[in-house]
């Protein structure tokens, strides 16, 4: 039965068969492989791309389910919690200088502003302080001039580097600490009452 099957007369109609069909030119085949690459790159920039406008849409959905460290420093519980977890962390120093440099800037009396200034220096500012802050010596050394005159706004820049430092480092690690994920829970469910 097999060689009925494969008997010279099918074998040479398969073969006439064969010819008969084109053959891909060594031209078509480079041509096709190049459009393959520019259709695969395609692909890959469009995946790119709706890989960015997912991560886009997820860190704008993450910025609205977490609150940013301005909102934390507003809502007196969720301060509570943030500074234990600084104090936790050994870095409670810049959250109490942050407060401390807010409570400064209320300040009226010319008298008060002076001793104010000098008592926030010595307990954050001064390299043997404390409680002492991560700034740099530059920023130190302008604070340290602007002791002799001091104003509302000598510890600006020192507490916009702090801020930073908290809003960047500190605060995200917050929001995914067990203290901020029970506060919020609890929070929600007293909604809910």
């Amino acid at each position: 039965m097999p060689k009925l099957l494969f008997s010279r007369i099918r074998f040479y109609e398969i073969k006439d068969l064969m010819q008969n069909v084109k053959r891909p030119r060594r031209i078509d085949i480079v041509l096709n492989r190049k459009r393959h690459r520019k259709d695969i790159q395609c692909l890959r920039v469009e995946k790119l791309h709706d890989e960015t406008q997912t991560a886009k849409l997820s860190c704008q959905a993450e910025h609205k389910l977490h609150p940013t460290l301005e909102k934390l420093l507003r809502n007196k519980r969720y301060l509570a919690a943030f500074r234990d977890f600084l104090r936790s962390e050994f870095s409670e120093e810049n959250i109490d200088f942050w407060l401390t440099c807010e409570d400064f800037k209320s300040t009226a009396s010319p008298d008060d502003l002076r001793w104010k200034a000098e008592e926030i220096y010595q307990e954050f500012i001064q390299p043997t302080a404390r409680r002492e802050i991560n700034v740099d010596h530059r920023i130190r050394e302008k604070i340290k001039k602007s002791l002799e005159e001091p104003s509302l706004s000598c510890f600006d820049e020192a507490q916009k580097h702090v801020y930073l430092l908290m809003e960047r480092d500190s605060c995200p690690r917050f929001l995914l600490s067990d203290a901020y994920l029970n506060l919020k829970h609890k929070s929600r469910s007293l909604w809910y009452i």
